[in-house]
């Protein structure tokens, strides 16, 4: 089967379902994107790495890198192979230089382990021809139409108790300091938000 090409776009979140997030994965080359559902959790890895902050401590993928290293396994990309009733499935394609071999995997951990390892994403023609969206120009996905958005294993779990925060009252030298302080207190979810709000007002 035909293998497509997948880059990050980009990380959003509901504006009226709490602790929902898509993470959307665009064609190389082109205008399709992938969008799927994933929780906080696995959103903020994801964040944290394509954002390069530096937690005080290593998180649960940060030590599956640095485990996975110190016994010379690499992962060489990752692969979103099947999609079941509105569900991913994807897999890690790992070696040790000699031996190859695939691990199932939640398609969030994969994507956060993908980033880590310099690793590349792929998909299936038919994966991305029945569940990709064409985005024209630069328009970025909101999450308006969050339940239509295909979701990956577990995530019908996602939790709804994290709080939102209205940023759009601080100044910037506020956002900045918030910032710094979620990510000393390890608050990487929060952190996020904020660089979110950042990153709106520098692009405006």
């Amino acid at each position: 089967m035909k293998k497509v090409k997948l880059d990050i776009v980009g990380l959003s979140y509901s504006q009226t379902q709490s602790g929902a997030y898509a993470l959307v994965l665009g064609e190389v080359n082109g205008r399709r994107r992938l969008p799927i559902i994933i929780g906080a959790f696995e959103a903020q890895a994801i964040a944290i790495e394509i954002e390069k902050m530096t937690p005080s401590r290593p998180l649960t993928h940060d030590l599956f890198k640095t485990f996975a290293q110190t016994y010379n396994i690499e992962i060489q990309e990752v692969l979103i192979y099947n999609l079941v009733e509105g569900v991913f499935f994807a897999k890690l394609i790992c070696t040790d230089g000699e031996t190859t071999h695939e691990i199932d995997a939640r398609t969030s951990d994969a994507i956060a382990l993908a980033v880590r390892f310099n690793a590349a994403i792929y998909t299936y023609e038919f994966i991305l021809s029945s569940a990709g969206i064409v985005i024209e120009g630069n328009d970025f996905l909101f999450l308006e139409n969050i339940d239509a958005i295909p979701k990956e294993q577990g995530s019908e779990d996602i939790s709804t108790s994290i709080p939102g925060s209205n940023y759009k009252s601080l100044s910037m030298e506020e956002l900045q300091q918030k910032l710094q302080d979620a990510i000393a207190e390890e608050a990487y979810e929060k952190a996020a938000r904020i660089r979110d709000e950042i990153n709106k007002r520098n692009s405006a």
